[in-house]
């Protein structure tokens, strides 16, 4: 006789609610090596070398070799840390950090493409640097990535006759969906992370209201004399003359979209501050009420989107899934192979990383807020910014009052190293890489990995060390 199906099914559903947390135990960032950052950084240079020197081969394989490498890291584990310990790893990055992360990127990515802006306004320098000034101030309003996904589209159109573009699309990545995330909680997940650790809402706008204007200030001017270069060379040197202005109006299409967007940015606030004493364990992953709320509400609203928008809106913005595709597959990679990474890193001065992390601190215990400042910021450019804002965080103390108060600069390093820095690569904050396809399927020949270096080094980093030399 046939056994019924519950009966089949109860191991696995036993095997859900085992403590995994005991065995999480095991796997302790004090007596890793950093050996266990190999798979990551092959994920990281497959990323940076594989569409350079192997572009068939990624082009269509991209998920395997990413799975490979995720594998590689897996089975190392199962064979230090054993079965449980591997599920408990997998589960919470997974459960707790990746599906968070990829359903408020689907229901920012689809609510955005829902939104068709045209505008009869000619692109020219000052134009262009209106649109990133606006989006650099919308970042701090709806977060980087809310920003960076309406944006983006308006400002590619806006420029499709220009023959130079890579540029414009390069500073949109780091304004819109970095730097402009600087001057309230809201704007980028570090300072969220902050704001509820008990960093008031109003330290974060009093002082990084300087940093963020005096940044945005500098790369602007940058920016417009790099786009005045390029667009003389295209148009000639009267061509400056031009302006922006059109008799016909700019048009919106699909502005039940905005309502969704509110509502995103609402959800995202009240997951933060409403903390339920409720709780779920799956597979050592703790789930808690408002997490779970917040994730079924950003699927609910992109299905209302998809329900909602027009067709022809779509269409109007050439919106497809690859770009989200191509993201979710990449980063579900990132994310299980960098838990060793920040496990060191969290270990502070007992793990591999010590003789770096001793460095923010001089003998006697005191900050040196401009190692903390590039501390952060060289770390957060390539792993995940906000637990690295919290590493560096609780190194500083972990005790807010104090950190608004005493120690002031050291938390102002350590929010501007976060924010500021993940500018530096493709995957140093969620929605650059992401923006970085969106150009790419608009035919903008987007630089690879260490291009796009080539250019963040250049830039950024002088104008970081005057970041340095003013503050701290």
């Amino acid at each position: 006789m046939k056994k019924p199906i519950y009966r089949s099914l109860l191991p696995i559903m036993l095997l859900l609610f085992m403590p995994f947390d005991l065995y999480a135990a095991q796997f302790n960032g004090d007596s890793l090596s950093l050996f266990w950052g190999v798979p990551f950084i092959g994920i990281l240079l497959s990323i940076a070398l594989m569409p350079l020197f192997l572009p068939q081969l990624w082009h269509h394989h991209y998920g395997k070799i990413i799975c490979g490498w995720t594998l590689l890291f897996l089975v190392s584990a199962l064979f230090s840390f054993g079965l449980q310990s591997t599920i408990y790893l997998t589960a919470h990055a997974i459960l707790e950090e990746y599906i968070p992360f990829i359903l408020l990127l689907l229901a920012l990515f689809t609510v955005s493409g829902g939104i068709l802006v045209k505008s009869p306004m000619k692109s020219t320098p000052k134009f262009n640097v209106g649109l990133l000034a606006l989006g650099t101030l919308l970042a701090s309003i709806m977060g980087t990535t809310g920003a960076a996904m309406l944006m983006i589209r308006p400002l590619i159109r806006a420029n499709r006759e220009r023959q130079y573009t890579v540029h414009t699309v390069i500073f949109f990545i780091f304004l819109v969906a970095n730097i402009g995330g600087g001057l309230t909680p809201l704007g980028d997940p570090p300072l969220f992370i902050g704001f509820l650790k008990g960093v008031s809402f109003s330290w974060t706008v009093k002082h990084m209201l300087l940093p963020v204007w005096l940044t945005t200030a500098i790369l602007l001017a940058i920016y417009y004399m790099i786009d005045r270069h390029y667009f003389c060379r295209q148009y000639g040197k009267l061509a400056t003359t031009m302006t922006a202005k059109s008799k016909e109006p700019t048009k919106v299409y699909g502005i039940k979209n905005l309502l969704l967007l509110v509502a995103i940015i609402a959800n995202v606030l009240v997951s933060g501050i409403w903390q339920s004493s409720i709780s779920f364990t799956i597979l050592g992953a703790h789930i808690t009420l408002s997490n779970l709320i917040r994730d079924l509400f950003f699927i609910l609203i992109t299905l209302i989107s998809i329900r909602i928008t027009p067709k022809q809106v779509r269409a109007g913005n050439e919106f497809n899934w690859d770009p989200l595709i191509e993201v979710a597959k990449l980063f579900i990679g990132i994310f299980i192979t960098i838990v060793p990474m920040l496990a060191i890193l969290r270990a502070g001065n007992n793990g591999a990383l010590a003789s770096l992390v001793s460095l923010v601190n001089t003998s006697q215990g005191e900050p040196i807020n401009g190692m903390y400042f590039w501390f952060t910021g060289l770390l957060s450019g390539f792993l995940d910014n906000a637990p690295t804002y919290l590493v560096f965080f609780n190194l500083a103390g972990g005790d807010a009052p104090m950190l608004m108060t005493t120690l002031t600069n050291t938390l102002l390093a350590i929010s501007m190293g976060s924010v500021f820095m993940g500018a530096l690569s493709y995957i140093g904050n969620a929605p650059n890489f992401m923006v970085k396809n969106i150009a790419s399927q608009n035919n903008i020949a987007m630089p690879g990995f260490f291009g796009y270096m080539k250019w963040s080094v250049a830039i950024l980093i002088p104008v970081f060390i005057v970041n340095h030399l003013i503050f701290f």
